[in-house]
């Protein structure tokens, strides 16, 4: 196929991948492009080719889905924070799902019976509670430009709202404009505290509040299934699960390597009565083996929340040794997690029960996922 920047192409788009893009064919050479659905012919501006595939910049929807909307906000197209605004929101939860159970079989190699239906969010819009303002310097236009990044390069779009974002996260934008850093490369984060629980300015907490129940319901339900008596919650940040599900153990540890957090989580569940529990300032790897034997791993359950990139190898291969009764692992980040339990189930150790996404990032191609997994029986016992 001789593609290059600069030409215009008209495609049909046959699926959209993980992140967001439509996925289009010109004989057998793959072509992105963002903003589309399945099933639209459209015109594209090719901007990028590689030797596998080429990416193309959308000039005209000339056959529309009947999924297509028109977006809430002014600002979609430009800005890189949303990638499904003109996408009805029914359909954004079946593009998720078909995404993660691809994903699941094809980097994870489990079923996609294993991934249930996307639960929803009650407000698809106007539920974020954090959000990051980036500042830079707009050395041509001689002026600060605050908002977001762009999703075609790295240059600021100025934002002065943001439709996914709580309407108190709107009046603090409004204050950013009228008080702007000094100068370019700063950022400001906006957020709305969680009612009733301590976080330090730099610990993590759910974006989501709407849907928040929703998840912790889940990881509760998957809890009394396994039966397990005793809950270790690996990076617990500032205890949340620990301190929620605390009522349906008889005893949970929560460990974090970020001190504040652990402090803050201490308090937490003071300021709860949770006196079942204790927080553990420490690295995960350096603490599970102790605390699965403490237990006993047949009565254990580890709950694994970690960052986007996933758990360390060396926290995978103790699991596997270790074998807790069960292990729930939540997760923005279907790719890493579905990678992360293939690695945990290799060999029969673990079996993966179920994956719950739950749509704590509406608009966008974001999406948390909540997995189930049990100890194998050991063929000798």
């Amino acid at each position: 196929m001789n593609l290059s920047p600069g030409n215009t192409v008209t495609l049909t788009i046959q699926d959209i991948a993980f992140g967001g893009e439509g996925v289009a064919r010109l004989e057998d050479f793959v072509v992105f492009v963002p903003f589309v659905l399945v099933g639209e012919v459209v015109e594209a501006e090719i901007t990028e080719v590689k030797k596998s595939f080429a990416r193309a910049r959308l000039l005209r929807v000339t056959q529309a889905s009947p999924e297509r909307v028109v977006p809430a906000c002014r600002y979609f197209g430009a800005c890189g924070g949303c990638q499904y605004q003109h996408i009805r929101y029914e359909a954004q939860l079946r593009i998720k799902h078909k995404q993660i159970a691809d994903l699941f079989q094809r980097i994870g190699g489990f079923l996609p019976e294993v991934v249930s239906p996307v639960i929803p969010c009650p407000q698809p819009y106007g539920y974020r509670n954090r959000i990051m303002i980036r500042s830079q310097w707009n050395k041509p236009a001689q002026k600060l430009n605050l908002g977001f990044i762009r999703w075609d390069c790295g240059l600021v779009e100025d934002i002065e709202e943001c439709r996914i974002a709580e309407p108190a996260i709107n009046q603090q934008i409004k204050h950013v404009w009228a008080n702007p850093p000094p100068k370019g490369g700063i950022k400001v984060v906006l957020r709305i505290p969680p009612e009733g629980w301590e976080v330090p300015e730099h610990s993590f907490f759910q974006n989501n509040f709407f849907l928040l129940p929703e998840l912790v319901a889940t990881v509760r339900e998957f809890v009394r299934q396994g039966g397990a008596r005793h809950l270790v919650d690996l990076y617990c940040g500032v205890g949340f699960f620990g301190i929620e599900l605390a009522d349906a153990v008889q005893s949970f540890v929560g460990v974090e390597y970020d001190q504040p957090a652990i402090r803050a989580a201490r308090r937490n569940a003071a300021a709860r009565g949770r006196t079942n529990g204790e927080f553990i300032a420490a690295q995960v790897e350096a603490a599970l083996p102790e605390l699965v034997r403490r237990f006993s791993s047949r009565a254990t359950a580890v709950l694994l929340d970690p960052p986007r990139k996933g758990c360390l190898p060396q926290t995978l291969d103790l699991l596997r040794r270790e074998r807790p009764a069960q292990i729930i692992y939540v997760s923005c980040h279907p790719a890493t997690m579905a990678r992360d339990l293939n690695v945990l189930c290799r060999e029969g150790v673990f079996d993966l029960a179920t994956v719950t996404p739950l749509d704590m990032f509406p608009q966008t191609q974001h999406v948390e996922c909540v997995a189930d997994l049990r100890a194998a029986p050991i063929p000798d016992e």
